[in-house]
């Protein structure tokens, strides 16, 4: 995994900035740092020079940089989006969306495995999941059935379902009785498109 944001956080350098210097749009550095996208060689060279790293360190490939320095790789900080106003989905959120950090276990990370965290915001999901809880969920395009997702609807809207897979379509499944499902026939979650953002890999929830 492209070790960019914690590279940035640690320089105390705004996404704008670092683009700035690397000649790349802003949308380009936030695509790295939240998986959207990959950098090619040249430039994964340009970002390891900038910050004084092996390409190797970068890229989660080893755990020294180039002056040989050991880091604790026991747990690692993935970011908490707030919420997701509609119109912006997941993977066009950008630093001004993130609320918090939350570790979790490097060991999670392998096999280039992606999470990203989301605060609930709402009761659909009650009473499994309750407002303010923060959903640890893992990056991928899809999902078995009766998964709880991450799901953006048309490019503009994020919301957090149970998927329930069908024949003709999926339905996106509130626990809340009092909330509607939404289904999607085939054709339309080709269309719109509906897509998978991430499933749920772990959920924390402040004691009060």
């Amino acid at each position: 995994m492209l070790r960019l944001r914690e590279l940035r956080k640690s320089r105390k350098i705004t996404q704008e900035k670092l683009a700035e210097k690397l000649g790349l749009a802003r949308s380009t550095i936030t695509m790295y740092e939240t998986g959207g996208s990959e950098p090619d060689l040249e430039t994964l060279k340009s970002i390891a020079s900038f910050f004084d790293v092996s390409i190797d360190y970068l890229t989660g490939r080893s755990d020294r940089n180039i002056r040989g320095m050991q880091l604790n790789r026991t747990v690692v900080k993935i970011p908490v989006f707030g919420e997701i106003p509609a119109g912006i989905p997941i993977e066009m959120v950008d630093d001004s969306f993130i609320e918090d950090e939350e570790e979790i276990p490097a060991d999670w990370l392998k096999g280039d495995n992606t999470y990203f965290c989301l605060k609930v915001r709402g009761q659909s999901m009650m009473p499994k999941f309750e407002d303010g809880d923060i959903l640890i969920l893992k990056q991928q395009d899809d999902c078995e059935n009766g998964d709880y997702c991450a799901v953006s609807i048309n490019h503009t809207e994020c919301t957090f379902k149970k998927v329930l897979k069908k024949e003709n379509g999926i339905t996106l499944m509130p626990l809340n009785p009092d909330y509607e499902p939404l289904f999607f026939t085939n054709k339309e979650v080709i269309e719109l498109p509906i897509t998978i953002l991430g499933i749920v890999k772990e959920v924390r929830r402040s004691v009060h």
